[in-house]
Order: C-alpha cells, then sequence, then structure tokens
C-alpha cells in the first residue's frame, strides 16, 4: 500500500500529493489507486467518530497515471458541484513543471490547438482545419514559460485528455520520459539522462475555498 501525503485536510475539502504511477481513479478491482486509498483514510477516521456510511468523495481535477502532483478532492456532492464549476469557469489555477526535449526560440508564449481524443488507443492528437476528426475537436490552450533551458512552468487554460503531453510534443519539445508522445531524440535524451518516468509534475493549485471563501494556494512535496 503506497503512503499518502495530504497536504489539506477539511470536512469540505482535501488537497493530496499523488505518486506517479498511480491511478486517481481506476476500474480495476487489483488495483490500488488514489481515491480508493484515501476513502480507507476517512473511513478510519469516520470509524473512530462513530459515523459508519461509506465517506464521500470525488476528485477535481485528474492527472494521468505517470503524471505526479497536486490533485483536490471534493468531500461532499455540494462542494464537488461548486469547485467544478470554478475548473470550468477557469477560477482554479493549475501550474505544472516539465522537463521537455529542446527549447522554445521564445521564453515564453501561448499554445493553441485543436484536440481530438482516440478512446480505443488512449491517445489524442492535434487536428488541423480539414483534417479528418477536424469538427469533433475540442479547443486546447496553455501557457509556457523557460524556467531553465529545458525546464518549463505550464499554466493550463483549458483541461484537455493528455493535453499538455500532446501540444509539447507537437510543437517539437516531447515531455522527457514520456514514451506515448516523445519521439526517438526524446527517448535517447531520456536515457542519457535516465529519465524512466514521464517528467511533468501537477506544481501548484490556487483557489477559492468553495465553502470559507478563503484564497487557497498548494505546491506538490516530495
Amino acid at each position: 500500500m503506497q503512503e499518502l501525503k495530504i497536504l489539506y485536510e477539511d470536512e469540505a475539502i482535501l488537497v493530496v500529493c499523488k505518486q506517479a504511477g498511480l491511478a486517481v481513479e481506476t476500474k480495476k478491482i487489483a488495483e490500488e489507486d488514489l481515491e480508493s486509498l484515501l476513502k480507507k483514510h476517512l473511513a478510519k477516521d469516520g470509524d473512530r467518530n462513530g459515523k459508519k456510511q461509506p465517506p464521500y468523495l470525488a476528485p477535481i481535477n485528474r492527472l494521468d497515471q505517470p503524471v505526479r502532483g497536486l490533485v483536490l478532492f471534493a468531500r461532499t456532492k455540494e462542494v464537488a458541484g461548486k469547485l467544478s464549476k470554478d475548473l470550468t469557469d477557469g477560477k482554479i489555477t493549475k501550474i505544472y513543471r516539465a522537463s521537455v526535449f529542446g527549447s522554445f526560440d521564445e521564453p515564453e508564449g501561448t499554445l493553441k490547438d485543436t484536440l481530438v481524443k482516440d478512446g480505443k488507443t488512449n491517445t489524442s492528437r492535434v487536428v488541423k482545419t480539414g483534417d479528418s476528426g477536424y469538427r469533433e475537436g475540442k479547443e486546447a490552450i496553455l501557457h509556457y514559460k523557460e524556467i531553465s533551458p529545458g525546464e518549463e512552468e505550464i499554466r493550463l487554460l483549458t483541461g484537455r485528455h493528455h493535453q499538455i503531453r500532446v501540444q509539447l510534443a507537437n510543437a517539437g519539445h516531447p515531455i522527457l520520459g514520456d514514451n506515448k508522445y516523445g519521439n526517438a531524440r526524446s527517448r535517447e535524451e531520456s536515457e542519457k539522462r535516465g529519465i524512466t518516468q514521464i517528467a511533468l509534475t501537477a506544481q501548484k493549485l490556487i483557489f477559492d475555498h468553495p465553502v470559507s471563501g478563503k484564497r487557497m494556494e498548494f505546491e506538490y512535496e516530495e
């Protein structure tokens, strides 16, 4: 059983650091996931407090299984509804850190693409006007800022399937350690540097507390 690193917990929300390789949710019965681990944690508290009903828990932001970082959970349906709306309205700031192959020509900029998801292969791709599936595509926008050569801070402005991984790869700068969207050169660089996990972290979450309205800011901890 993996060790939980909970950064914040109250009656409304829970903020936790997810390790790389752990799914936020999974339908596989034998596979451990973050949500089930947290429910076990909350159930223990419920037993101590005399509460026998299963704890409610809903992830607000989801991370790909290979990606590590911060995940925000709601502990009631009302809070889940409020936070989900805030996420849709762009009121929750999500900042990532990525180690990429090469460097952008400009140290700061915005990527805007149209992405189409393929459920059969669990992948997404960038499509242009006239491409197959373009009409079903969804707009994807992110802002990047170079921290140091090959190290980028990514601010997500939309939340699409595999968005950061696909957009950076399409821009010619795949994330190191990303075997799904990387190219031969990025794989070679990853091997040279001993990077075996995708070098992407959900580094910061900034949002207003759904009950108190207090400004909350969290940063990923190892």
